[in-house]
């Protein structure tokens, strides 16, 4: 499965109004830890298919977004449950670590 892109609209109702997992990217095109990022977060999106929703907000598109979050450092990684944040984690960190991340918050 592709990494979804979420605008305001599609955060709503895909991240917030639904149960279960999501782990949400937020990220630039001109910061370069996100682009070393992005292929782990793809790789995740495929891997962890119809167990947890994975996707990416462009803080550039979506200042909205990000504001409401706090992202000040970019790539910041949010994992949520039934709609609500339970873990941030900030910085390109090794695909082990978001997959204990993800485990943690189950």
């Amino acid at each position: 499965m592709a990494t979804a892109h979420f605008n305001k609209e599609s955060f709503q109702s895909e991240v917030l109004n639904k149960k279960g997992m999501a782990l949400v990217d937020f990220w630039a095109t001109w910061c370069g830890p996100c682009r070393m990022l992005g292929p782990v977060i793809d790789e995740l999106a495929t891997e962890l298919e119809g167990s947890v929703l994975v996707g990416k907000v462009n803080v550039d598109e979506e200042e909205t977004l990000a504001q409401q979050y706090h992202v000040m450092s970019i790539p910041t990684l949010y994992i949520f449950k039934d709609g609500e944040p339970v873990n941030r984690i900030v910085g390109a960190v090794p695909k082990e670590k978001i997959l204990e991340a993800l485990e943690a918050a189950k």
